[in-house]
């Protein structure tokens, strides 16, 4: 099982703050950043959305409070602004650690503005959720963004350990798919039975809306699950994953409906799964996160000519955008801190060029990134009816065969990796893939085509 004691120590969040303060470079400037606050639902009286803090509040406090601010000074060091916690909160919704007022080392809120006075005519740079009374320097919280992001890429020994504990809890549901997946059953119920076991194994909360999309369904890239009913001879496409102590897991798997695929979906899923193997195969310190997007999509282009859907050579299949109406989104992203973790794109790169779709991330990989992996093949109407695209590429797609394959849905299957000295881990390789035996939690799917595949998570 993975390490649970994941709580962050002083020590973890000092060496933190320390590597922040060192990418800002502050001379005479100083810096805030706000957690956010509780936001109404309309209409509902004094309901709230669940609160989670911002996720550049929450890596260098560890706390997800409402109404918190931390701010820095170079000259001074750092300093957290809480609201305090009030009896009826305790009365109402408060944990069993929560104490009335403001927590030892921190000030009340309302000192703030008096700390923002003191600094007047000095440049603010805020970050995370507005901040009230901070009037920001738009080139400085630029400045301090890009460099903060860069900080939180590579995780640190806490944050691998949620990471794992989610990815633990995530299997656990997915090893019930095999038994959920059935003629008759609505994606909907798939959905209830699958989050129900990320809970009872370990996640504290969903990563993000899960999809459950069976049929054409799955050709629609977020789909929320409906009470459609799972057809014999479908595929249907699970991407979801749990969450622990803010750290994400987010897994994709396709699978056929009762009775195995069909020869089509059979070929198709082959292609995509060796995209996956492709793409993770790429994966290591100095790579371009856009030559792994080009490496699956070049085994995706090649599967499609020898499924006879695409005609040409694989290069110029890719920047004529042939394989883009097939695989229409970027390889995958940082996963961490959330879903999307701290991505981005290198200042002053130029656009990596014809054929790939919007990337969102265009950095190269280091040690300690984590990213998903998420190569798919799909059907989907609205791409492949657009009759500019049918015109320009009329010599390199079979369009009669598409038309028939307009209701085929879509394949997606999807890791989760960890950027090592020497290659990756898949952190994900316990949920398996079709044709592969379920994982116990210490082995760990076979090598393939080079792959380095470390041990899995109770190895660790």
């Amino acid at each position: 099982m993975p390490n649970r004691e994941t709580s962050l120590t002083a020590e973890h969040l000092s060496r933190r703050r320390a590597a922040t303060a060192a990418a800002w470079n502050l001379t005479d400037e100083f810096a805030v950043v706000g957690a956010g606050e509780a936001l109404p639902i309309p209409g509902r009286y004094d309901r709230t959305y669940p609160f989670r803090s911002h996720s550049e509040y929450f890596y260098l406090t560890d706390r997800e409070r409402p109404g918190g601010v931390l701010a820095f000074d170079p000259n001074e060091g750092w300093f957290e602004f809480l609201a305090p916690v009030t009896r009826d909160e305790l009365v109402w919704s408060g944990t069993e650690d929560a104490q009335e007022g403001v927590p030892d080392g921190a000030s009340d809120v309302s000192e703030l503005s008096r700390w923002l006075e003191k600094r007047r005519g000095h440049r603010c740079g805020c970050l995370g959720a507005p901040v009230p009374g901070a009037s920001s320097d738009a080139h400085l919280e630029d400045d301090l963004r890009y460099a903060f992001t860069d900080v939180r890429r590579a995780k640190d020994d806490v944050e691998l350990a949620r990471m794992r504990t989610a990815e633990e809890a995530t299997r656990s549901g997915y090893l019930l798919l095999d038994e959920l997946i059935a003629e008759e059953r609505t994606e909907r119920q798939i959905q209830i039975d699958l989050e129900a076991q990320f809970f009872r194994g370990g996640a504290d909360f969903l990563a993000f809306d899960t999809i459950v999309a069976g049929g054409r369904h799955s050709a629609v890239l977020h789909f929320a699950p409906t009470t459609r009913p799972l057809a014999t001879g479908e595929l249907v496409l699970v991407d979801a994953g749990g969450e622990y102590r803010g750290y994400a897991s987010d897994v994709t798997r396709t699978y056929p409906v009762s009775c195995g695929f069909t020869p089509e979906q059979e070929e198709l899923y082959a292609v995509v799964r060796e995209a996956l193997v492709a793409a993770i195969q790429a994966c290591k310190p100095g790579v371009e996160w856009r030559d792994v997007h080009r490496a699956a999509a070049h085994v995706v282009a090649d599967g499609l000519v020898a499924f006879g859907l695409l005609r040409g050579a694989t290069e110029s299949l890719f920047e004529r955008g042939a394989v883009s109406l097939f695989f229409p989104h970027g390889i995958g992203h940082m996963v961490g801190l959330g879903i999307r973790d701290a991505g981005g794109v290198l200042r002053d790169r130029a656009a990596p060029g014809a054929g790939f779709p919007p990337l969102r991330v265009d950095l190269p990989l280091q040690t300690g990134y984590t990213m998903t992996v998420e190569p798919g093949i799909y059907f989907i109407p609205a791409l492949l009816r657009d009759q500019t695209k049918r015109s320009e590429l009329k010599d390199a797609v079979d369009w009669d065969r598409v038309d028939a394959l307009l209701d085929f849905g879509g394949i997606r299957l999807e890791d989760n990796i960890l950027i090592t000295d020497s290659g990756c881990e898949v952190l994900t390789s316990g949920v398996p893939l079709l044709g592969e035996p379920a994982s116990a939690g210490k082995s760990v799917r076979p090598q393939s085509a080079g792959i380095h595949r470390e041990a899995a998570s109770g190895d660790r």
